[in-house]
């Protein structure tokens, strides 16, 4: 295996984002550092650019999430965006979505560790906990899958009237105007490219934001929904 380069200093960027959760930032930088890098979580070239292609890129998302909300990162992966937004958002409750458990050990480690009180980690995909898990006001995602793939998976997890915030790259615009059509059938009533991290992150940070009406997912997902939930039930009574 490759060995991971030194992580370099926290920018000073970091702590304004932070703010009183700066040295939990710290440890879970060095987490991704050392573990991460051991289990394969993340790639050792990535070290040198954790703060700024990572922890701040992903923190920022946290200017375009409403106050109080329910959120559920799916994917997760490592954590990201879920951690960072995790201790810059103390008000939000997250869910770690992620399926492989390797993953999910590490992030229920980190989550002890940092004493996230707010934030649980539920291994599955996401069209596997249609039903079973609560519906929440926004999903996050970064790098999981093309947009209307993506869409496919988070935009059911969502309440009425909810929306899916996606970190994209470069291909934003192209993704968005691919996947309109797809995302019409799922409910969505707007999507847009915005931007956020001015001053903090250079380039800013993209997002695609999906809004969505009062049927997330469109009538299928409306009916699996639906189904699921009656099985849960019936299994309770048991």
């Amino acid at each position: 295996m490759e060995e991971a380069a030194e992580l370099p200093p926290a920018p000073a960027a970091a702590r304004a984002v932070f703010g009183d959760r700066f040295p939990e930032a710290v440890r879970y930088a060095e987490l991704l550092a050392d573990v991460g890098v051991q289990r394969g979580l993340i790639g050792p070239r990535e070290v040198p650019r954790l703060w700024e292609r990572h922890l701040l890129n992903c923190a920022v998302l946290g200017e375009a999430v409403p106050e109080g909300v329910s959120v559920c990162d799916v994917g997760s992966g490592a954590g990201l965006p879920g951690i960072p937004l995790a201790l810059c958002r103390p008000d939000l409750q997250i869910t770690l979505l992620e399926p492989l458990l390797r993953r999910t050990t590490f992030l229920q480690e980190v989550v002890e560790l940092l004493g996230l009180d707010h934030v649980r980690v539920v291994r599955g995909r996401a069209e596997e906990v249609l039903g079973k898990m609560e519906p929440v006001h926004v999903v996050t995602a970064r790098a999981v899958a093309p947009l209307d793939r993506l869409a496919g998976w988070g935009v059911p997890l969502l309440r009425p009237y909810g929306e899916m915030l996606a970190l994209k790259g470069d291909t934003a615009e192209e993704e968005l105007q691919n996947a309109r059509a797809a995302l019409s059938k799922l409910g969505a009533v707007n999507a847009s490219v915005l931007h956020v991290g001015e001053g903090v992150v250079d380039p800013p940070s993209t997002l695609v934001r999906v809004e969505v009406g009062e049927s997330p997912g469109g009538v299928r997902f409306a009916a699996k929904r639906a189904k699921a939930a009656r099985t849960g039930r019936a299994r309770r009574r048991r």
